[in-house]
Parts: C-alpha cells; sequence; structure tokens
C-alpha cells in the first residue's frame, strides 16, 4: 500500500506531501488541482514503463509542467503588500515526485538538460532513489542514481557496487537496472508498479469500443478503454465474484441482470424487468454503460495493490452514486484504491460507512494546498 505522495514543483502543486489510507477521497473545487495528484500518480506509473520522459513530452515539455510560480513566497506577497515576482533561487529548477509505504519507497528528480543539449525542452532524469520503509535514509536506501552513475546496494552483503555508469539522461534505472539476479529489488518494486491501475473517463460515444463485439478471451483485467468489456465481465462470472457482480447489477438497476451473448465474438446485454428483450451495449446509456464498466474494473478477478478513478461519477445519474459508493468500499477491501472526485452525494455515501482517508485541495496564489492536512515527513534525495 502508498502510505505517502510527494510532488514538488508539478504544475500547480509546489510541494504537496500527503498521506493516503486504504480508501482515499481526493476532492477540491474545479481547478484545485485534483487532476494534478491524479496525473503525477500516472507518471510515477509511466516511470515503471520506460514511458515518464515521453508523457510529461505530451503535456508540453518541462516548461508546460512545472511549477510557474516563484519558488517560495515572501510574506509579503503572501499579505499583498508585495506583487509576486521571481526571487533568487535557492536550488535548481526541479520537478520531483515519489511514494513510499511500509516496505518500500521510490522518488525521482527531473530538471533540465545541460545547455547546449539538442533538445532543450525535454526534462532530464537528474537524481532517483529507492529505499525500504517511508522515510528515505542512507541505512535504508539501495538503489541511487545520480546523473548517468546508479549504484546498487547488495541485501546480503550491504556492500555498495556500480551497476551503470552511463545511463542516459532520458532513462530510468527502474526499467535498465532492474534484474532477476543483480537488481531484483528493482525487479521487484518495478512490477508492482506496473500493476497499478488508472480509469479515467472512457468513450461512452455511439462508436466507442465497448459498445461493438469483442473477441471472447480470458479477460481478467479491463483494459483503460473498455473495449474488451464483455471477455471481462465473462471472465469475472466464470472465475470471479459473479454474485457479487450480479447484486452491483441489481442493487443500481433493480430487477436487472447482464449475459454475453455470443460465442468467438461477444456482447454484454442487459436483461431489465418488464422488458421482453435484453437492451444490447449499442443500446444503452452513457451513464449505464459507464457504471458497467466501473463493476467490472472493480470486481477484477486479478485485483491489482491500487486502482486510481478520476471522476468516476461522470455520466452517472444521481440515483447509480449510492450504488457506486457501496461498491467502491466493497472493491477497498481487496485493493487500495485513490478517488479523484467532487460529487457530494457520492462522498456522502463513501463516509456513512466509515474509514475514509479524505484529502481537500484548494488554492491561493496559483498554488495547491492541503486543507487541514498534517503533513506527513518526507526527505526528498539531494543531488
Amino acid at each position: 500500500m502508498i502510505a505517502r505522495l510527494a510532488v514538488a514543483g508539478y504544475r500547480s502543486l509546489r510541494d504537496v506531501v500527503l498521506e493516503l489510507g486504504q480508501l482515499t477521497l481526493i476532492t477540491g473545487g474545479n481547478g484545485s488541482g485534483k487532476s494534478s495528484l491524479y496525473r503525477s500518480l500516472r507518471l510515477l506509473s509511466e516511470a515503471a514503463q520506460g514511458r515518464l520522459i515521453a508523457t510529461l513530452a505530451g503535456e508540453g515539455g518541462l516548461s508546460s509542467t512545472m511549477w510557474a510560480g516563484p519558488e517560495k513566497f515572501s510574506r509579503e506577497m503572501l499579505n499583498g503588500q508585495q506583487r509576486i515576482t521571481g526571487t533568487v533561487r535557492s536550488g535548481p529548477l526541479s520537478l520531483r515526485l515519489g511514494f513510499s509505504g511500509e516496505d518500500f519507497g521510490y522518488a525521482i528528480d527531473l530538471g533540465r538538460p545541460e545547455p547546449m543539449h539538442p533538445f532543450q525542452h525535454d526534462p532530464q532524469i537528474k537524481v532517483e532513489a529507492m529505499w525500504t520503509g517511508e522515510m528515505l535514509g542512507r541505512a535504508n536506501l539501495y538503489a541511487e542514481r545520480r546523473g548517468p552513475a546508479v549504484n546498487l546496494r547488495s541485501s546480503a552483503t550491504g556492500e555498495w557496487r556500480r551497476a551503470f555508469a552511463n545511463l542516459s539522461a532520458f532513462d530510468s534505472m527502474v526499467t535498465h537496472c532492474a534484474d532477476p539476479v543483480n537488481g531484483l529489488e528493482l525487479l521487484l518494486m518495478r512490477e508492482r508498479m506496473r500493476n497499478w491501475r488508472f480509469y479515467d473517463s472512457p468513450r461512452t460515444d455511439t462508436d466507442a469500443p465497448f459498445r461493438r463485439p469483442h473477441v471472447m478471451t480470458y479477460t481478467p483485467v479491463l483494459g483503460a478503454d473498455g473495449a474488451d468489456l464483455a471477455p471481462a465481465i465473462a471472465t469475472i462470472q466464470a472465475i470471479g465474484d459473479g454474485d457479487t457482480f450480479a447484486e452491483a447489477i441489481d442493487d443500481a438497476f433493480p430487477g436487472s441482470r447482464i449475459e454475453i451473448e455470443g460465442d468467438e465474438y461477444g456482447m454484454a446485454v442487459m436483461h431489465q424487468r418488464g422488458l421482453l428483450r435484453p437492451f444490447e451495449a449499442k443500446e444503452l446509456s452513457d451513464g449505464t454503460l459507464r457504471y458497467l464498466l466501473l463493476v467490472t474494473a472493480l470486481l477484477s478477478p486479478r485485483p491489482p495493490e491500487i486502482m486510481i478513478l478520476n471522476e468516476p461519477e461522470a455520466s452517472l445519474h444521481p440515483s447509480l452514486l449510492d450504488a457506486l459508493a457501496r461498491l467502491l468500499i466493497k472493491a477497498s477491501r481487496r485493493s487500495q484504491i485513490v478517488l479523484v472526485s467532487h460529487s457530494d452525494r457520492l462522498i456522502a455515501g463513501l463516509r456513512r460507512a466509515g474509514g475514509l482517508q479524505e484529502i481537500r485541495l484548494s488554492k491561493t496564489m496559483g498554488e495547491t494546498l492541503v486543507e487541514d492536512h498534517d503533513a506527513p515527513r518526507w526527505a526528498w534525495p539531494k543531488r
């Protein structure tokens, strides 16, 4: 489980450290930084996939993604006695991402390329660190990257050795130094990070992939776009918790059930009380399909360590939100869930069950702040 998430220098997140629970709600007004927190988790996952630099480039490069305000706000700036201006920097420009749990932690520090580099808008990896436990320290550090050099500590002897001497500034040690012999800890952490799952407003238009038949094959994990909805439901019904799946459908649509029609290619159909024929996926409303996707994702026969959902209430009728809250609570018993939402009804349903970790964001002078939250301790690796 991720116990702490730290982000510094990314969009409106100048310096944020959060404590996450088994079921964590991130909420706040429009523009408060909720989506930036969601994307920061996604960026960490992309580091394990080897796509971090390309993803940042897709967001507009380092100049578009880094904190645009001053390094620090003076007291005069905060009380309005002085206009907001740049100050003399005490450190280099930096975009830092990190997380930790009871067993291990990871942090990455990205910055500008050296002068005269041909790709001046691409971020470069300056520092990476992996450690055991929630707080970074010299005693529990077991992998460290500074510039092009990567050093690993032996779990058997505690001695350090040089694993890479000339790692590219665009490549992470997570992807290039992980192997079962000389980088087992890196390999284990990389595979766990690759298992994180993200669901963020899949298409629901008439040409959406999940409205069409799909080849029927073993599918224990629903794809991010939901195209494999039919085989994913069939897999739950065959080897997963089919009873809970049926209960979740009936909870939201009383008297309804989902079946899969077709042999080689299948499609989800909904039988509804009072109707003489089932409705195919292409006939269902956006909200009904969105709820069906969420049920299928949350009841995966192969639950992930952590699942991150961005505004799952989108397109859902308010009458479905109580059922969704109950489903999220059930799913959080199998996986850690981080939920970004601003739906009052969904939040109220989650609160009634208890055990909810709430993080409310607001924005002051362009900076995302966490309301009524004592930031946990955190230490960044130094350049």
